[in-house]
């Protein structure tokens, strides 16, 4: 039987030493060289997570312009060998991201930066006693995973994102654009001020 359970969004934590390490190309190849079938599900190509999911290397800690690019350009090597459970998209109200988690929905949080970027992220694999209290703040990848996403100049206050997960596989997004109070002039009044550089 199908369930969808509605995660909460939360405000960026303050955790200022969070994704303060990044995972850069070599340390990623040999990480993924070790064979583990857990890190392969995590970070393989085709997963959201993965570090190549864009067709070159990107930190998936380093905050992407997702909605910048069409997915069927970005992802189309991936979707004509059936690797990519991952698609994103907008309609006149909102924009949309779904994608397959690794693990357990359960295990996955949804944070808003400064109201500037969505972060998702969750643990693949428990902690084991450290001085570092927080997985995120070391060496990340060897314990979680995380994505994080610039958002649109265009959407609307953070506290109107929704995320879902159906089936405790499948993650929904859904960011709200800003229609200025309904005004549908709002598509011309933000490429002004694109093409300006700002509106007097």
């Amino acid at each position: 039987m199908a369930s969808r359970k509605q995660l909460d969004v939360h405000r960026g934590d303050q955790s200022p030493q969070k994704w303060r390490i990044s995972l850069g190309e070599d340390v990623f190849k040999s990480f993924l060289s070790q064979g583990c079938p857990t890190v392969h599900k995590v970070f393989d190509e085709g997963s959201f997570f993965s570090p190549l999911l864009f067709g070159k290397f990107f930190d998936p800690s380093d905050a992407f312009p997702l909605w910048e690019f069409e997915s069927d350009i970005l992802l189309s090597s991936l979707r004509s060998s059936g690797q990519s459970t991952v698609d994103w998209f907008q309609s006149d109200k909102d924009y949309v991201l779904k994608a397959d988690l690794p693990g357990s929905g359960n295990n996955v949080q949804v944070f808003v930066d400064k109201g500037k970027v969505v972060e998702i992220s969750g643990q693949w694999r428990q902690q084991k006693e450290s001085k570092i209290q927080d997985w995120r703040s070391g060496h990340w990848w060897e314990y979680g995973f995380v994505r994080r996403l610039e958002l649109p100049e265009d959407a609307a206050d953070w506290r109107k994102i929704e995320a879902y997960v159906d089936n405790d596989v499948h993650l929904e997004i859904r960011i709200p654009k800003d229609l200025l109070d309904g005004n549908p002039q709002g598509n011309e009044i933000v490429a002004a001020k694109d093409s300006e550089g700002g509106v007097n």
